[in-house]
C-alpha cells in the first residue's frame, strides 16, 4: 500500500531539488518548475482531468480544497442557495468532515447491500440546494459503482458538481479514468497510489485535479509553460493560497520519478491490484465471512470469521496478527459492516507475500476454532500486551516523560 522505491528518495535528494529555496526566482528554478508541470500533465492523463494543483499537503487537505472550489464556483454564479453536499453512508470519514469544515450541510444517502449508492435514495435528496456529491469509485467495499454514469447525469442535471475521492484509484489505473465517469474534481493520495512515503506526520501531498471549466479556481500559483519557459500563474478566480509556498515539492518529485519509472507499464497497475485482491478473497472466504461476495476491485472486506461461535472478534484477529509479525489491516471500517476487516494488497505485493499472509490468516482462523482464548488474549509476543484502547483515547500518553 505504501511502496517506496529507494530511487525516489535518491532523486528527491539531488542537490538541485533538496537544496532549492522556495523563494528562488522562477528563471533560476526552471528544473523544479518543469517537474511540477510534467507531473501535472502525467496526472491529468491518468485521471482524465485537465489541470492539477500541488498545494494541498494531504488527501484530507485536498478534499477541503476541492470543496472550496465547489463553493466558489457556485458563489461566482450567484447561486448562494447551494449549501448541501451529498455523501454516501459508506464514504470515508474525512468526506463528511471536510464538507462540514468547508461550511456545507452534509446530506447522507443510503447504500445498497454491496455498498453501492442506492439510486432511489440519491434521487430523493436532489434539489437546487445541492452543491455537489463526494464519491469514491470503487467504493469502500471494493465494489465498482455500476450506476456511476447515471449518478453523474443526475447531479449535473441539477447543477451540482462531482467530487472524486482518489483514495481508491489504484484498481482504475490503466483501465478507466474518473474524468470519463463525469467527475469534475479529484484529489489523489500520492503517498498511496504513486509510492511517496506518508506516515508519522508526513510529509504528504494531496494534489487536486479539475476539469477545464474549473481550472481558474485552483489555488495559486500554478505552473504553466510559455515559449519553452516555465512560470507561475495566479488563476483568475483562485480560491487563494491554501498553504505556504507550493506544497511539499519533494513529494511531487517522487511522484514524478515513479510515474516515469512505470512509463507505459502503468496500464498494468489496476489489473494487478484487482488480481491480488481477488486472490486473497478466494483464498480466505472459507474461513472469513465476505461482506459482499462479488468480484472486488482494490480491497476486500470481511465481516469477521464465518464461525462466530468462539466469540473471537475482528479486533482479536488484528491483535493476533501482531504475534506473527504482520501489521493488521484496517478494521471496523466501513461502518456499514459490523466486524469489518478491510484488506487492500494493491499491485505491488508479490504472490509470496500474499501466500504468507493467507497462511497466517488461516492459522488464526484455526486457533479461533480450537483455542479461542489464545486469540482473544493476543498479542503475546509484542513489547506490550493488549492496551486499554478506550483509556488511550481519553487519556493519551504523548510524551516519554509521562510514563514516569
Amino acid at each position: 500500500m505504501k511502496y517506496n522505491p529507494k530511487i525516489n528518495e535518491a532523486i528527491a535528494n539531488l542537490p538541485g531539488f533538496h537544496n532549492i529555496h522556495p523563494l528562488t526566482p522562477p528563471q533560476y528554478a526552471q528544473g523544479a518548475l518543469e517537474v511540477i508541470y510534467e507531473t501535472d500533465r502525467m496526472l491529468a492523463d491518468v485521471t482524465g482531468m485537465d489541470n492539477f494543483t500541488f498545494a494541498p499537503f494531504a488527501g484530507a487537505h485536498g478534499e477541503l480544497v476541492g470543496l472550496w472550489i465547489i463553493k466558489k464556483y457556485h458563489q461566482l454564479r450567484e447561486d448562494y442557495k447551494r449549501t448541501k453536499i451529498i455523501v454516501p453512508d459508506s464514504a470515508h470519514g474525512t468526506n463528511p468532515a471536510s464538507a462540514a469544515v468547508a461550511g456545507f450541510d452534509v446530506i447522507e444517502v443510503k447504500s445498497n447491500p454491496d455498498g453501492t449508492v442506492n439510486i432511489d435514495s440519491l434521487k430523493s435528496v436532489l434539489s437546487d440546494e445541492i452543491a455537489g456529491i463526494m464519491l469514491t469509485n470503487p467504493n469502500t467495499l471494493g465494489i465498482f459503482e455500476p450506476d456511476i454514469l447515471t449518478m453523474s447525469k443526475l447531479i449535473h442535471d441539477i447543477g451540482g458538481l462531482l467530487y472524486y475521492d482518489g483514495a481508491n484509484l489504484n484498481p482504475l489505473l490503466g483501465v478507466a479514468k474518473p474524468g470519463m465517469m463525469g467527475f469534475d474534481i479529484i484529489h489523489l493520495n500520492v503517498h498511496k497510489t504513486f509510492s511517496t512515503p506518508h506516515g508519522g506526520g508526513g510529509p504528504g501531498a494531496g494534489p487536486v485535479g479539475v476539469v477545464s471549466h474549473l481550472k481558474d479556481y485552483l489555488p495559486g500559483p500554478v505552473v504553466i509553460k510559455e515559449d519553452e519557459e516555465y512560470r507561475f500563474l495566479e488563476p483568475k478566480h483562485s480560491i487563494g493560497k491554501v498553504g505556504q509556498f507550493f506544497g511539499n515539492f519533494s513529494v511531487v518529485v517522487k511522484t514524478n520519478a515513479y510515474l516515469k519509472t512505470l512509463g507505459n507499464k502503468i496500464k498494468n497497475l489496476g489489473k494487478l491490484a484487482v488480481l491480488n485482491t481477488n486472490y486473497l478473497k478466494e483464498s480466505l472466504k472459507d474461513d472469513y465471512l465476505l461482506a459482499v461476495d462479488k468480484i472486488c476491485m482494490h480491497e476486500v472486506v470481511f465481516d469477521g470469521l464465518i464461525d462466530k461461535s468462539s466469540g473471537v472478534k475482528t479486533l482479536d484477529i488484528a491483535k493476533r496478527l501482531l504475534d506473527y509479525g504482520v501489521h493488521p489491516p484496517t478494521i471496523y471500517f466501513p461502518l456499514i459492516v459490523k466486524e469489518a476487516m478491510m484488506i487492500e494488497p494493491v499491485e505491488t505485493e508479490s504472490k509470496e507475500t500474499l501466500d504468507h499472509f493467507i497462511e497466517i490468516m488461516k492459522v488464526i482462523a484455526k486457533e479461533a476454532r480450537e483455542n479461542p482464548e489464545i486469540v482473544k488474549s493476543a498479542p503475546h509476543r509484542t513489547v506490550v500486551r493488549r492496551l486499554d484502547e478506550v483509556l488511550a483515547v481519553r487519556k493519551p500518553i504523548l510524551k516519554y516523560s509521562d510514563l514516569e
